[in-house]
């Protein structure tokens, strides 16, 4: 069975002949913990997204989104851990995983593309795009106003977020107890709106496994130093 076959028989998931006209201007919402590093504090349709140093910012950036109703498909990322995603708020039920996109990827990718509103791609896969097709998946993005996640580095990312600062919380000064939450300071910079950068601190996963702001629970962003 083709790609775009199988895709078609996903309850709620359109074919690009269904989808329409897409808005170019609209956006698929996200936590508000993650909202300040967004332009227009949301995901933008139609655009990729470089995502370093964090796969669980990754899946936190699904949450809301499925949540509200959008569907999702993850591919070249194996090792994906279900448990984790449904934890930081991901709507499991609205999420598609293809672990290994085989001979073809690019066609895998583009089929995925015009069915989902989100596309999750692993860091291996991610890397291994040469710029010309990064280019080319790019322009399908855009004309299907859908939203390419990329699990590392992407060759011409509208916006490239990534994690720094990380530390673990929990255990005492001898090294003794259990380790309760990370805190991280997420950084986005990106082209035209997105071009000055920003930062905030976070908690992810916070104690209880979803995600929030670091230290006052009314943080707020901070420009990035530029070095």
């Amino acid at each position: 069975m083709a790609v775009p076959e199988a895709l078609a028989g996903i309850p709620g998931v359109r074919t690009a002949a269904q989808l329409g006209e897409p808005d170019p201007a609209g956006h698929l919402t996200v936590l508000p913990a993650l909202a300040h590093l967004l332009p227009g504090g949301g995901l933008r349709r139609g655009t990729t997204v470089s995502v370093r140093g964090a796969t669980s910012l990754v899946l936190a950036l699904l949450a809301a989104a499925t949540r509200d109703g959008s569907w999702a498909a993850v591919t070249g990322l194996p090792e994906l851990g279900l448990a984790a995603a449904a934890e930081l708020g991901v709507d499991l039920e609205r999420i598609a995983l293809v672990p290994h996109p085989g001979a073809e990827p690019v066609a895998v990718v583009s089929a995925l593309v015009d069915g989902f509103d989100l596309v999750v791609l692993g860091r291996s896969l991610a890397d291994s795009v040469r710029p010309q097709l990064a280019r080319r998946l790019a322009g399908r993005v855009r004309n299907r106003g859908s939203v390419l996640l990329a699990a590392g580095s992407w060759p011409g990312a509208d916006l490239e977020l990534s994690v720094s600062g990380r530390r673990w919380h929990g255990l005492s000064a001898d090294g003794h107890g259990h380790l309760r939450y990370r805190e991280l300071v997420a950084t986005s910079r990106g082209r035209g709106s997105a071009v000055r950068s920003r930062s905030v601190p976070l908690r992810l996963p916070e104690p209880g496994g979803a995600v929030g702001p670091a230290g006052r629970t009314d943080a707020r962003v901070f420009p990035a130093r530029v070095r």
